[in-house]
Protein backbone atom coordinates (compact mmCIF):
# COMPACT_ATOMS: atom_id res chain seq x y z
CA UNK A 1 0.00 0.00 0.00
CA UNK A 2 1.61 3.50 -0.73
CA UNK A 3 0.89 6.57 1.37
CA UNK A 4 -2.43 7.83 -0.02
CA UNK A 5 -3.74 4.72 0.55
CA UNK A 6 -2.87 4.60 4.33
CA UNK A 7 -3.56 8.03 4.63
CA UNK A 8 -7.64 7.33 3.38
CA UNK A 9 -7.57 4.08 5.72
CA UNK A 10 -6.39 6.09 8.66
CA UNK A 11 -8.90 8.43 8.06
CA UNK A 12 -11.78 6.34 8.09
CA UNK A 13 -10.62 4.00 10.73
CA UNK A 14 -9.89 7.22 12.95
CA UNK A 15 -13.56 8.69 11.68
CA UNK A 16 -14.90 4.98 12.52
CA UNK A 17 -13.62 5.24 16.27
CA UNK A 18 -15.18 8.55 17.19
CA UNK A 19 -18.54 8.11 15.95
CA UNK A 20 -18.05 4.79 17.98
CA UNK A 21 -16.91 7.35 21.10
CA UNK A 22 -20.13 8.93 20.77
CA UNK A 23 -17.93 11.82 22.00
CA UNK A 24 -18.40 14.45 18.59
CA UNK A 25 -21.52 13.88 16.60
CA UNK A 26 -21.22 11.25 14.43
CA UNK A 27 -22.28 13.92 11.12
CA UNK A 28 -19.31 16.56 12.71
CA UNK A 29 -16.96 14.18 12.37
CA UNK A 30 -18.68 13.09 8.81
CA UNK A 31 -17.63 16.40 7.96
CA UNK A 32 -14.47 16.58 9.03
CA UNK A 33 -13.10 13.39 7.84
CA UNK A 34 -14.40 14.91 3.92
CA UNK A 35 -12.63 18.03 4.43
CA UNK A 36 -9.42 16.19 5.48
CA UNK A 37 -10.12 14.12 2.32
CA UNK A 38 -10.19 16.73 0.43
CA UNK A 39 -7.41 19.37 1.92
CA UNK A 40 -4.92 16.58 1.70
CA UNK A 41 -5.81 16.00 -1.77
CA UNK A 42 -6.77 12.55 -1.61
CA UNK A 43 -8.71 13.16 -4.76
CA UNK A 44 -10.10 16.63 -6.62
CA UNK A 45 -13.13 17.79 -5.35
CA UNK A 46 -15.44 17.03 -8.44
CA UNK A 47 -14.93 13.39 -7.91
CA UNK A 48 -15.71 13.41 -4.33
CA UNK A 49 -19.30 15.16 -5.23
CA UNK A 50 -19.35 11.81 -8.28
CA UNK A 51 -18.96 9.62 -4.91
CA UNK A 52 -22.01 10.96 -3.12
CA UNK A 53 -25.02 9.10 -3.33
CA UNK A 54 -27.49 12.00 -3.94
CA UNK A 55 -30.06 8.87 -4.61
CA UNK A 56 -30.02 7.95 -1.30
CA UNK A 57 -29.77 11.26 -0.07
CA UNK A 58 -33.28 11.91 -1.92
CA UNK A 59 -35.31 9.44 -0.71
CA UNK A 60 -34.57 10.14 2.70
CA UNK A 61 -34.81 13.92 2.82
CA UNK A 62 -38.25 13.10 1.28
CA UNK A 63 -39.40 10.82 3.25
CA UNK A 64 -38.78 12.88 5.88
CA UNK A 65 -40.50 15.66 4.81
CA UNK A 66 -43.64 13.19 3.61
CA UNK A 67 -44.08 11.94 7.41
CA UNK A 68 -43.22 14.83 8.99
CA UNK A 69 -46.63 16.27 7.40
CA UNK A 70 -48.28 12.89 8.19
CA UNK A 71 -47.92 12.98 11.80
CA UNK A 72 -49.32 16.09 12.16
CA UNK A 73 -52.75 14.28 11.36
CA UNK A 74 -52.12 12.47 14.59
CA UNK A 75 -52.40 9.10 12.23
CA UNK A 76 -49.57 7.33 14.62
CA UNK A 77 -51.14 7.85 17.53
CA UNK A 78 -54.36 6.63 16.33
CA UNK A 79 -53.19 3.48 15.10
CA UNK A 80 -51.35 2.92 18.60
CA UNK A 81 -54.84 3.41 20.67
CA UNK A 82 -56.37 1.24 17.97
CA UNK A 83 -54.15 -1.83 18.95
CA UNK A 84 -54.68 -1.48 22.45
CA UNK A 85 -58.46 -1.28 22.23
CA UNK A 86 -57.97 -4.69 19.93
CA UNK A 87 -55.89 -6.10 22.37
CA UNK A 88 -58.76 -5.92 24.68
CA UNK A 89 -56.28 -4.14 27.27
CA UNK A 90 -54.64 -7.35 27.33
CA UNK A 91 -50.65 -6.12 28.24
CA UNK A 92 -49.40 -9.21 26.12
CA UNK A 93 -51.63 -8.61 23.42
CA UNK A 94 -50.89 -4.57 23.32
CA UNK A 95 -46.74 -6.02 23.33
CA UNK A 96 -47.66 -8.21 19.70
CA UNK A 97 -49.75 -5.84 18.45
CA UNK A 98 -46.87 -2.62 18.94
CA UNK A 99 -44.45 -5.48 17.92
CA UNK A 100 -46.44 -6.22 14.71
CA UNK A 101 -47.55 -2.09 14.35
CA UNK A 102 -43.63 -1.23 14.78
CA UNK A 103 -42.62 -3.75 11.88
CA UNK A 104 -44.80 -2.74 9.16
CA UNK A 105 -44.74 1.40 10.24
CA UNK A 106 -40.90 0.62 10.22
CA UNK A 107 -40.83 -1.14 6.73
CA UNK A 108 -42.11 1.93 5.06
CA UNK A 109 -41.05 4.82 7.05
CA UNK A 110 -37.48 5.73 8.91
CA UNK A 111 -36.53 3.38 11.31
CA UNK A 112 -35.74 6.51 13.81
CA UNK A 113 -39.29 8.04 13.10
CA UNK A 114 -41.20 5.08 14.23
CA UNK A 115 -40.12 4.39 17.13
CA UNK A 116 -40.22 8.40 17.58
CA UNK A 117 -43.79 7.92 17.28
CA UNK A 118 -44.16 4.67 19.01
CA UNK A 119 -42.37 5.50 22.02
CA UNK A 120 -44.51 7.92 23.89
CA UNK A 121 -47.47 5.76 22.70
CA UNK A 122 -46.07 3.35 24.75
CA UNK A 123 -45.43 5.14 27.54
CA UNK A 124 -48.58 6.42 28.10
CA UNK A 125 -50.24 2.84 27.59
CA UNK A 126 -48.00 1.57 30.26
CA UNK A 127 -48.70 4.24 32.96
CA UNK A 128 -52.25 3.28 32.77
CA UNK A 129 -51.85 0.10 33.34
CA UNK A 130 -48.46 -0.10 35.37
CA UNK A 131 -46.66 -1.73 33.61
CA UNK A 132 -42.80 -1.98 32.73
CA UNK A 133 -42.13 -0.14 29.99
CA UNK A 134 -38.72 -1.95 29.24
CA UNK A 135 -39.79 -5.29 27.87
CA UNK A 136 -42.27 -3.00 25.47
CA UNK A 137 -39.24 -0.97 24.34
CA UNK A 138 -37.03 -3.67 23.83
CA UNK A 139 -39.27 -6.07 21.89
CA UNK A 140 -40.43 -2.58 19.68
CA UNK A 141 -36.27 -1.91 18.93
CA UNK A 142 -35.70 -5.35 17.63
CA UNK A 143 -39.24 -5.52 15.68
CA UNK A 144 -38.23 -2.10 14.03
CA UNK A 145 -34.70 -3.38 13.10
CA UNK A 146 -36.35 -6.68 11.68
CA UNK A 147 -39.06 -4.63 9.65
CA UNK A 148 -36.80 -2.49 8.30
CA UNK A 149 -34.93 -5.04 6.54
CA UNK A 150 -38.04 -6.03 4.50
CA UNK A 151 -38.33 -3.25 1.98
CA UNK A 152 -35.71 -0.61 0.23
CA UNK A 153 -37.10 2.26 1.69
CA UNK A 154 -37.23 0.56 5.60
CA UNK A 155 -33.53 0.86 6.78
CA UNK A 156 -30.72 3.09 5.07
CA UNK A 157 -28.39 0.14 4.13
CA UNK A 158 -31.64 -0.93 2.08
CA UNK A 159 -31.46 2.44 0.66
CA UNK A 160 -27.53 2.44 0.13
CA UNK A 161 -28.09 -0.95 -1.86
CA UNK A 162 -30.49 -0.33 -3.75
CA UNK A 163 -29.19 2.60 -5.36
CA UNK A 164 -26.06 1.04 -5.80
CA UNK A 165 -27.35 -2.25 -7.22
CA UNK A 166 -30.24 -0.96 -9.18
CA UNK A 167 -32.29 -3.02 -7.00
CA UNK A 168 -35.93 -1.58 -6.84
CA UNK A 169 -38.79 -1.70 -3.96
CA UNK A 170 -39.94 -5.38 -5.60
CA UNK A 171 -36.66 -6.44 -5.61
CA UNK A 172 -36.64 -5.97 -1.77
CA UNK A 173 -40.36 -7.46 -1.57
CA UNK A 174 -39.26 -10.93 -3.34
CA UNK A 175 -35.79 -11.32 -1.49
CA UNK A 176 -36.09 -9.20 1.78
CA UNK A 177 -39.67 -9.65 3.04
CA UNK A 178 -40.33 -13.62 3.06
CA UNK A 179 -36.99 -13.63 5.61
CA UNK A 180 -38.60 -11.31 7.51
CA UNK A 181 -41.90 -12.53 7.68
CA UNK A 182 -40.16 -15.86 8.64
CA UNK A 183 -38.37 -14.10 11.24
CA UNK A 184 -40.48 -11.97 12.58
CA UNK A 185 -42.37 -15.08 13.18
CA UNK A 186 -40.11 -16.88 15.31
CA UNK A 187 -39.60 -13.68 17.24
CA UNK A 188 -43.14 -12.83 18.27
CA UNK A 189 -42.90 -16.45 20.05
CA UNK A 190 -39.79 -15.87 21.41
CA UNK A 191 -41.22 -12.53 23.17
CA UNK A 192 -44.18 -14.58 24.63
CA UNK A 193 -41.55 -17.07 26.32
CA UNK A 194 -39.29 -14.17 27.49
CA UNK A 195 -42.09 -11.30 28.44
CA UNK A 196 -45.85 -12.28 27.72
CA UNK A 197 -45.84 -14.84 30.43
CA UNK A 198 -45.34 -12.49 32.75
CA UNK A 199 -46.59 -9.25 31.39
CA UNK A 200 -50.13 -8.27 34.07
CA UNK A 201 -52.66 -6.03 34.90
CA UNK A 202 -55.28 -5.27 37.01
CA UNK A 203 -58.83 -5.13 35.38
CA UNK A 204 -58.81 -1.42 36.57
CA UNK A 205 -56.12 -0.59 34.63
CA UNK A 206 -57.03 -2.56 31.68
CA UNK A 207 -60.61 -0.54 32.16
CA UNK A 208 -58.40 2.68 31.93
CA UNK A 209 -57.05 1.65 28.51
CA UNK A 210 -60.26 0.51 26.94
CA UNK A 211 -61.76 4.07 28.17
CA UNK A 212 -59.24 5.71 25.38
CA UNK A 213 -61.06 6.82 22.34
CA UNK A 214 -58.92 6.45 19.04
CA UNK A 215 -60.57 9.40 17.75
CA UNK A 216 -59.62 11.94 20.14
CA UNK A 217 -56.11 11.49 19.03
CA UNK A 218 -57.12 12.67 15.64
CA UNK A 219 -55.54 16.11 15.06
CA UNK A 220 -57.04 16.73 11.35
CA UNK A 221 -59.18 14.38 9.98
CA UNK A 222 -59.02 15.48 6.80
CA UNK A 223 -54.99 15.49 6.53
CA UNK A 224 -55.26 11.96 7.88
CA UNK A 225 -57.17 10.93 4.88
CA UNK A 226 -54.78 12.62 2.73
CA UNK A 227 -52.13 10.28 4.69
CA UNK A 228 -53.58 7.32 4.21
CA UNK A 229 -54.18 7.79 -0.06
CA UNK A 230 -50.90 9.14 -0.24
CA UNK A 231 -49.32 6.49 1.97
CA UNK A 232 -50.63 3.63 -0.52
CA UNK A 233 -49.73 6.07 -3.77
CA UNK A 234 -45.96 6.08 -1.92
CA UNK A 235 -46.02 2.63 -1.98
CA UNK A 236 -46.85 2.21 -5.34
CA UNK A 237 -44.77 4.09 -6.63
CA UNK A 238 -42.04 2.52 -5.03
CA UNK A 239 -42.61 -0.72 -6.40
CA UNK A 240 -43.21 0.10 -10.26
CA UNK A 241 -40.09 3.06 -9.99
CA UNK A 242 -38.29 0.68 -11.95
CA UNK A 243 -40.77 0.30 -14.31
CA UNK A 244 -41.52 3.69 -14.60
CA UNK A 245 -37.87 4.66 -15.35
CA UNK A 246 -37.59 6.81 -11.97
CA UNK A 247 -35.50 6.69 -9.28
CA UNK A 248 -36.34 5.79 -6.05
CA UNK A 249 -35.56 9.16 -4.92
CA UNK A 250 -37.89 11.09 -7.80
CA UNK A 251 -41.00 9.17 -5.87
CA UNK A 252 -40.00 10.24 -2.48
CA UNK A 253 -39.24 13.65 -2.98
CA UNK A 254 -42.14 13.46 -5.73
CA UNK A 255 -44.53 12.42 -2.56
CA UNK A 256 -43.03 14.97 -0.33
CA UNK A 257 -43.98 17.61 -3.22
CA UNK A 258 -47.78 16.64 -3.50
CA UNK A 259 -48.19 15.96 0.18
CA UNK A 260 -47.38 19.57 0.98
CA UNK A 261 -49.46 20.98 -2.09
CA UNK A 262 -52.52 18.50 -0.48
CA UNK A 263 -51.76 19.21 3.17
CA UNK A 264 -51.47 23.21 2.71
CA UNK A 265 -48.85 22.26 5.12
CA UNK A 266 -46.37 24.62 6.61
CA UNK A 267 -43.20 24.02 5.05
CA UNK A 268 -41.42 25.48 7.71
CA UNK A 269 -42.76 23.15 9.97
CA UNK A 270 -42.35 20.04 7.27
CA UNK A 271 -38.17 20.89 6.99
CA UNK A 272 -37.70 21.46 11.01
CA UNK A 273 -39.14 17.65 11.03
CA UNK A 274 -36.12 16.87 8.61
CA UNK A 275 -33.47 15.05 10.37
CA UNK A 276 -30.16 17.59 8.51
CA UNK A 277 -27.66 15.83 10.64
CA UNK A 278 -28.60 12.70 9.44
CA UNK A 279 -28.40 13.73 5.61
CA UNK A 280 -24.95 15.84 6.58
CA UNK A 281 -23.56 12.56 8.11
CA UNK A 282 -23.98 10.34 4.67
CA UNK A 283 -22.95 12.94 2.14
CA UNK A 284 -19.70 13.00 4.70
CA UNK A 285 -19.22 9.56 4.71
CA UNK A 286 -19.92 8.77 1.23
CA UNK A 287 -16.81 10.88 0.39
CA UNK A 288 -14.27 9.47 2.92
CA UNK A 289 -15.12 6.66 1.60
CA UNK A 290 -14.96 7.76 -1.67
CA UNK A 291 -11.13 8.43 -0.71
CA UNK A 292 -10.44 5.06 -0.18
CA UNK A 293 -12.06 3.69 -3.59
CA UNK A 294 -10.22 6.81 -5.53
CA UNK A 295 -6.82 5.29 -3.63
CA UNK A 296 -7.66 1.64 -4.75
CA UNK A 297 -8.18 0.64 -0.98
CA UNK A 298 -11.44 -0.79 -2.34
CA UNK A 299 -10.13 -3.08 -4.87
CA UNK A 300 -7.81 -4.55 -2.86
CA UNK A 301 -10.24 -5.61 0.34
CA UNK A 302 -12.30 -7.13 -2.96
CA UNK A 303 -9.67 -9.09 -4.19
CA UNK A 304 -8.78 -10.18 -0.84
CA UNK A 305 -12.30 -11.43 0.09
CA UNK A 306 -12.18 -13.47 -3.34
CA UNK A 307 -8.91 -14.66 -2.12
CA UNK A 308 -10.10 -16.32 0.97
CA UNK A 309 -13.52 -17.69 -0.46
CA UNK A 310 -11.49 -18.47 -3.39
CA UNK A 311 -14.44 -16.68 -5.34
CA UNK A 312 -16.91 -19.35 -4.25
CA UNK A 313 -20.26 -17.47 -4.37
CA UNK A 314 -21.63 -19.69 -1.79
CA UNK A 315 -19.23 -19.00 1.34
CA UNK A 316 -18.82 -15.42 0.46
CA UNK A 317 -22.40 -14.72 0.97
CA UNK A 318 -22.37 -16.94 4.47
CA UNK A 319 -19.15 -14.65 5.49
CA UNK A 320 -21.03 -11.96 4.11
CA UNK A 321 -24.32 -12.49 6.31
CA UNK A 322 -22.88 -13.67 9.26
CA UNK A 323 -19.94 -10.67 9.17
CA UNK A 324 -21.89 -8.00 8.33
CA UNK A 325 -24.03 -9.16 11.14
CA UNK A 326 -21.86 -9.27 14.28
CA UNK A 327 -19.85 -5.78 12.83
CA UNK A 328 -22.82 -4.23 12.90
CA UNK A 329 -23.99 -5.23 16.24
CA UNK A 330 -21.85 -3.08 17.79
CA UNK A 331 -20.46 -0.67 14.66
CA UNK A 332 -23.09 1.80 12.97
CA UNK A 333 -24.07 -0.56 10.19
CA UNK A 334 -24.59 2.68 7.87
CA UNK A 335 -20.63 2.97 7.37
CA UNK A 336 -20.52 -0.50 7.32
CA UNK A 337 -22.46 -0.74 4.17
CA UNK A 338 -21.01 2.46 2.19
CA UNK A 339 -17.37 0.24 2.53
CA UNK A 340 -19.23 -2.86 1.45
CA UNK A 341 -20.97 -1.31 -1.75
CA UNK A 342 -17.82 -0.76 -3.74
CA UNK A 343 -16.00 -3.71 -2.49
CA UNK A 344 -19.17 -5.58 -4.17
CA UNK A 345 -18.96 -3.04 -7.23
CA UNK A 346 -15.14 -3.85 -7.56
CA UNK A 347 -15.98 -8.51 -7.51
CA UNK A 348 -18.91 -7.99 -9.81
CA UNK A 349 -16.60 -6.41 -12.39
CA UNK A 350 -14.25 -9.06 -12.11
CA UNK A 351 -17.32 -11.24 -13.89
CA UNK A 352 -18.56 -12.61 -10.16
CA UNK A 353 -21.96 -13.20 -9.65
CA UNK A 354 -22.94 -11.09 -6.90
CA UNK A 355 -26.44 -10.87 -6.59
CA UNK A 356 -26.74 -13.09 -3.61
CA UNK A 357 -24.01 -11.29 -1.66
CA UNK A 358 -26.15 -7.94 -2.23
CA UNK A 359 -28.51 -9.54 0.15
CA UNK A 360 -26.32 -11.12 2.41
CA UNK A 361 -24.82 -7.65 3.20
CA UNK A 362 -28.69 -6.53 3.56
CA UNK A 363 -30.35 -8.80 5.88
CA UNK A 364 -26.73 -9.18 7.68
CA UNK A 365 -26.43 -5.54 7.80
CA UNK A 366 -29.86 -4.57 9.00
CA UNK A 367 -30.68 -7.54 11.18
CA UNK A 368 -27.02 -7.12 12.76
CA UNK A 369 -28.30 -3.78 14.09
CA UNK A 370 -30.44 -5.76 16.96
CA UNK A 371 -27.24 -7.21 18.54
CA UNK A 372 -26.50 -4.51 20.94
CA UNK A 373 -27.87 -1.05 22.30
CA UNK A 374 -25.33 1.48 19.78
CA UNK A 375 -25.83 -1.56 16.87
CA UNK A 376 -28.31 0.90 15.31
CA UNK A 377 -29.80 4.42 15.41
CA UNK A 378 -33.38 3.44 16.45
CA UNK A 379 -31.46 1.43 19.74
CA UNK A 380 -30.20 4.74 20.93
CA UNK A 381 -33.30 7.01 20.22
CA UNK A 382 -35.72 4.48 22.08
CA UNK A 383 -33.42 3.61 24.96
CA UNK A 384 -32.70 7.50 25.01
CA UNK A 385 -36.56 7.48 25.65
CA UNK A 386 -36.93 4.84 28.18
CA UNK A 387 -33.94 6.46 30.36
CA UNK A 388 -35.36 10.24 30.15
CA UNK A 389 -38.78 8.69 31.45
CA UNK A 390 -36.78 7.13 34.43
CA UNK A 391 -36.65 3.60 33.24
CA UNK A 392 -32.56 2.75 31.67
CA UNK A 393 -31.84 0.35 29.42
CA UNK A 394 -28.00 -0.54 30.10
CA UNK A 395 -26.12 -1.96 27.57
CA UNK A 396 -25.38 -5.32 29.12
CA UNK A 397 -29.49 -5.81 30.24
CA UNK A 398 -29.90 -5.33 26.25
CA UNK A 399 -26.68 -7.66 25.25
CA UNK A 400 -28.29 -10.56 26.92
CA UNK A 401 -31.48 -10.69 24.81
CA UNK A 402 -30.13 -8.61 21.98
CA UNK A 403 -27.59 -10.54 20.80
CA UNK A 404 -28.54 -14.22 21.17
CA UNK A 405 -31.85 -13.39 19.32
CA UNK A 406 -29.42 -11.34 16.67
CA UNK A 407 -27.71 -14.79 16.06
CA UNK A 408 -30.77 -16.33 15.65
CA UNK A 409 -32.26 -14.41 13.23
CA UNK A 410 -28.98 -14.07 10.82
CA UNK A 411 -28.92 -18.08 11.08
CA UNK A 412 -32.34 -18.22 10.03
CA UNK A 413 -31.59 -14.98 7.39
CA UNK A 414 -28.32 -17.51 6.73
CA UNK A 415 -30.42 -20.88 6.09
CA UNK A 416 -32.70 -18.61 3.68
CA UNK A 417 -30.33 -17.24 1.67
CA UNK A 418 -28.95 -20.84 0.90
CA UNK A 419 -32.31 -21.71 0.14
CA UNK A 420 -33.03 -18.65 -2.20
CA UNK A 421 -29.67 -18.74 -3.82
CA UNK A 422 -28.21 -22.69 -4.07
CA UNK A 423 -25.08 -23.15 -5.54
CA UNK A 424 -24.87 -23.76 -9.14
Amino acid sequence: MDVAQWVSVAIFAVALAVIISEKVHRAVVALAGAALVLMLGLMPFEEAIEHIDFNTLGVLFGMMLFVGVVKLSGLFEYLAVTCAHLAKGDPWRIMLLFVLLTAILSAFLDNVTTVLLIGPMTLNICKLLKADPVPFFMTEIMASNIGGTATLIGDPPNIMIGSAAGYGFADFVMVDTPAVIIILAVICVLFYFLYGRKLTAPQTEIDDVMALQPSAYIKDRRLLHISVVMIGVVVIGFMFHGALGWESSVIALGAAALMLLLSRASIDTALAQVEWTTLVFFAGLFIIVGAMTATGVIDMLATWLVDITGGNVLLTMLVLVFGSAVVSAFLDNIPFVATMIPILLSMQATGMDVTPLWWAVSLGACLGGNGSLIGASANVVLSDISRKNGHTITFIQYLKVGFPITVLTTVIAAAYLVLRFPPA
